[in-house]
């Protein structure tokens, strides 16, 4: 998920003070990383002072994964309800759609920052198992959402095809285009990773599009 995603579910309704916190911990997380981050600037960003965060947060670390639960909240509202309704009747195409929108957000960020759950899934994984789990189920997450598209799509898909796996690799190919677009600043390493995988989905839909062919052929 984007930046941009993070500061729109940060709106909207009566804010709290834990509010307050999160979003600006989701922001400076996504900006600066989880490390670099100090609990200082976070204060600061959230306009309050240490009582009120350890009143919620024992821990910078537990703070981290109420981030982390805010974005699996916000998955289905910021993320992927808009790409079902941008293309409502085409769950292959509503894939890219999706894809593109994630391209904006590198291209808004002269991609520097990339996915931040990817982003804490580097950071952080390895030290803070707590943490290590929260980012798995947003993955995870984000795969269901992703499966039920290709669930929606039917014989449009080859018999064969293992929609469990497909929707992981469609998950690798945006995370990895992502990450490589950053590494050398520039768009077109996840353009063409996109692009590979457009390839990919036209060879299973020219695939399935022979098996209901030959299916019509072989009916008396």
């Amino acid at each position: 998920m984007g930046e941009q995603s993070a500061q729109s579910g940060a709106k909207g309704g009566g804010v709290t003070t834990r509010d307050r916190i999160v979003d600006a911990a989701m922001r400076l997380f996504h900006e600066q990383g989880f490390a670099g981050t100090g609990i200082a600037t976070i204060l600061r960003e959230a306009g309050v002072n240490s009582g009120s965060l350890y009143h919620f947060f024992p821990s910078k670390e537990a703070l981290l994964e109420a981030v982390l639960e805010k974005y699996t909240d916000l998955l289905q509202p910021i993320v992927m309800q808009p790409q079902r309704e941008a293309s409502p009747g085409d769950p292959i195409e509503r894939i890219f759609t999706l894809l593109h929108w994630y391209r904006q957000g590198l291209a808004m960020t002269n991609c520097s920052l990339g996915c931040p759950i990817g982003n804490l899934a580097l950071e952080v994984s390895d030290q803070l198992p707590g943490a290590r789990a929260l980012v798995d189920a947003n993955f995870n997450g984000w795969c269901a959402e992703i499966r039920r598209w290709l669930e929606e799509a039917g014989d449009r898909l080859p018999a064969s095809c293992d929609r469990d796996r497909l929707s992981r690799f469609v998950l690798t190919v945006m995370e990895g285009g992502v990450m490589q677009a950053r590494a050398e600043k520039r768009i077109e390493r996840y353009d063409e990773s996109v692009a590979a995988l457009r390839d990919y989905f036209d060879r299973m839909l020219d695939d399935a599009r022979r098996e209901r062919d030959r299916r019509r052929a072989s009916k008396p």
